[in-house]
């Protein structure tokens, strides 16, 4: 019984290392906001798995409590991640965390990447034209028999 228990616990610490290292490459490896953001909430769910895993092994409601404090401060982040994600957009128009360069500490050096960083255009939208009120659009001569076909 107790080689399932640890069986157990090994599955869910393995389950829990992968979410939190998944988490944890793409945090480092993206630039944009928003998956860096869900990457980190990935991260903490790792965590919030293997603190239940030990609760559940120890027979001990501890896990449990601190996951629920885990996900109520991941709630708070989310509100407050959102909203300044959606601020910074508003100014730059792109989530590229190189865009934002002035948001560094003073005392830090400038990022510089071995391409440099340019928006690229938008294009214009191409709208759909209707004919004027009162003209007649154009139809092929095959599509002028409304009649059915019998």
């Amino acid at each position: 019984m107790a080689d399932r228990e640890v069986a157990l616990l090994a599955n869910y610490l393995i389950v829990g290392a992968m979410l939190f290292a998944l988490g944890a490459i793409g945090f480092l490896s993206r630039r944009n906001l928003i998956l860096m953001f869900l990457c980190a909430e990935m991260m903490l769910q790792g965590v919030s798995l293997s603190l239940v895993a030990f609760g559940r092994f120890h027979n001990d409601w501890g896990g449990q409590v601190l996951v629920l404090l885990v996900i109520t401060v991941a709630a708070c982040e989310a509100a407050i991640a959102l909203a300044l994600i959606m601020v910074l957009f508003q100014r730059r128009g792109t989530l590229d965390v190189i865009a934002w360069q002035e948001l560094r500490e003073a005392d830090q050096p400038p990022y510089v990447e071995d391409q440099p960083f340019e928006e690229p255009e938008p294009a214009a939208p191409e709208w759909p034209q209707l004919p004027l009120a009162g003209l007649r659009p154009e139809i092929p001569s095959e599509q002028t028999d409304y009649r059915p076909h019998v």
